[in-house]
């Protein structure tokens, strides 16, 4: 009896070391579904959050300082390096593209302000593709002011064109000029350096070049390093229907390409959470 007594006690010590166990794992482990109902208190970065949220076919949990992809692979969240406005553009780890929040309420950038200049290629390249035949096979067309152009399907970016075609559409005339010749997925590096731009990925749509302004053409001989002269002619009302369904808009960087709107929801929704 004795024996039997020692032995349901042992039994039921060892259940309670593996539901604490199991707690703990599951604490350090923050599935893609529960991104949003986590407690503010919870040690897990805002990025993180806006990335399993806006990505949860590609981006499966976060534990450690690691992101688990969907394919199982773990990539490091921050590489804890200190890194100059050039370096971050350049090697950026994940964490860096989170450097800036998108903030909707400015319309004059303050320098090196480029919320979404800033992306990591590993990451990029894994939900979008990795070469040009790769991005192509994700691209479907849409339907854009006379227009049948090419844009990824992955993480909804098609279909959110697609509602802010339709929104658009709705403007009263006077905005109908800044649609047109508009131009969408070319696998090409951004000007001036050798980072692939959005467009490579299928993500990123150019308006009407008649009435956008580039940085680099405005300052002619100027660096990302140097003052440079801000300019934009896209109206407000057009910027805001982008954002609202997703895009980031060149207008709002001060190396700014006010042309440029670029599918980014992981900025969006980490702007509006740490606002």
């Amino acid at each position: 009896m004795k024996c039997l007594l020692y032995h349901i006690i042992a039994l039921s010590s060892l259940c309670c070391i593996n539901a604490c166990t199991q707690a703990q794992e599951s604490k350090s482990v923050i599935p893609t579904e529960k991104a949003d109902s986590i407690p503010s208190t919870t040690e897990i970065p805002s990025g993180v959050r806006a990335l399993l949220a806006s990505y949860p076919d590609f981006i499966k949990s976060y534990s450690d300082g690691k992101l688990t992809l969907s394919n199982g692979e773990e990539v490091i969240y921050d590489d804890k390096k200190e890194k100059t406005f050039t370096e971050r553009m350049d090697n950026a780890d994940i964490e860096d593209m989170f450097t800036q929040p998108y903030d909707t309420s400015v319309w004059m950038p303050s320098r090196n302000y480029d919320p979404g200049r800033i992306r990591n290629e590993k990451l990029m390249k894994y939900m979008y593709g990795a070469t040009a035949q790769e991005v192509s096979k994700k691209l479907v067309k849409v339907k854009w002011f006379g227009q049948q152009l090419p844009f990824t399907k992955e993480n909804g970016a098609a279909d959110s064109l697609r509602a802010v075609e339709k929104e658009l559409a709705s403007l009263p005339e006077k905005y109908n000029k800044y649609f047109y010749q508009s131009s969408t997925y070319n696998w090409r590096k951004v000007r001036g350096s050798n980072r692939l731009s959005a467009h490579s990925y299928g993500i990123a749509i150019d308006i009407c070049t008649k009435y956008s302004d580039f940085w680099r053409w405005k300052n002619p001989g100027k660096e990302e390093t140097d003052e440079i002269t801000y300019v934009n002619r896209i109206p407000k009302e057009i910027i805001r229907i982008f954002e609202k369904h997703g895009f980031i808009s060149g207008a709002r960087w001060y190396h700014y390409d006010t042309m440029h709107f670029e599918f980014r929801p992981d900025l969006i929704h980490y702007s509006r959470k740490t606002k």
